[in-house]
């Protein structure tokens, strides 16, 4: 048996849930012995991507002792959109 942690963070609130797993094993296998779809409702596999250790894998991808499986949100919004509001806020306030 391997311990796999499933992890997923929403903004104001993270699930890490231990699972132990008979190898050779799946991320999905994973994902759906720590019952987070029933907690997270919003999770949609077919659209959330999903990874371990902060590299995208697919569904079907192996997982191994001490895992983390993540399951990734969608961004909110484009990181470089946030920034270049960031600096035209900036710009504004000393102008």
């Amino acid at each position: 048996m391997a311990n796999i942690e499933v992890a997923y963070a929403k903004p104001d609130k993270q699930w890490i849930i231990t699972v132990e797993l008979e190898l050779p094993a799946s991320i999905l296998d994973a994902i759906h012995k720590s019952n987070i779809l029933e907690q997270c409702s919003e999770i949609d596999l077919t659209k959330n991507k999903v990874g371990i250790f902060g590299e995208i894998l697919s569904l079907d991808s192996a997982v191994y002792e001490n895992a983390r499986v993540e399951i990734y949100r969608p961004l909110q919004k484009d990181p470089m959109m946030k920034r270049f509001e960031r600096v035209k806020q900036e710009r504004k306030r000393t102008s």
